[in-house]
């Protein structure tokens, strides 16, 4: 079992990853839908408002900081070695880092970045609210599985 700051590292990685797969489990259940209700100059329009209200300290402070936690803790399982119980952690570390975090910088926040740039009204942003809704709900179902899988793989570290 680990101890000592370790063990502290873990329980607050799986706390962080947690928290952050309830987040985007929320769009992926609820929100997205509801917003793909609306028409469609009314999506985009709240959906920029969520994407620059996501950019402030509250989520980023969890989203950041798990990420930083998990790159810390991958380090210290792997200087640990496999005796000290590292699958584990190494797994938490790499579903996070790559399946929650790393595919938020390159599937999600471009499609934010590109709805970012349109007009709420215009042609061209009611075109690509459709597909937008499809691919980035797509993308963060997998980053909220890989998010909660880390949380899970923290976890069971403990045990």
């Amino acid at each position: 079992m680990m101890d000592g700051p370790y063990f502290v590292l873990t329980v607050l990685g799986a706390l962080g990853t947690g928290l952050v797969a309830g987040a985007f489990c929320a769009f992926s259940t609820f929100l997205m839908r509801g917003l793909s209700a609306l028409p469609p100059a009314q999506g985009v329009a709240a959906m920029q408002a969520v994407n620059k209200a996501a950019v402030r300290a509250p989520f980023m402070l969890v989203f950041l900081g798990s990420a930083l936690l998990c790159a810390a803790i991958a380090v210290v399982a792997l200087v640990a070695g496999p005796d000290a119980g590292a699958a584990w952690p190494l797994a938490g570390s790499a579903l996070y880092l790559f399946g929650g975090f790393g595919v938020t910088v390159v599937a999600n926040v471009p499609r934010n970045d590109a709805l970012a740039g349109l007009a709420p009204g215009t042609a061209e942003a009611d075109a690509y609210w459709t597909g937008y809704v499809r691919g980035w709900t797509r993308w963060n179902h997998v980053r909220t599985v890989a998010s909660a899988g880390a949380a899970v793989a923290y976890a069971l570290a403990l045990t």
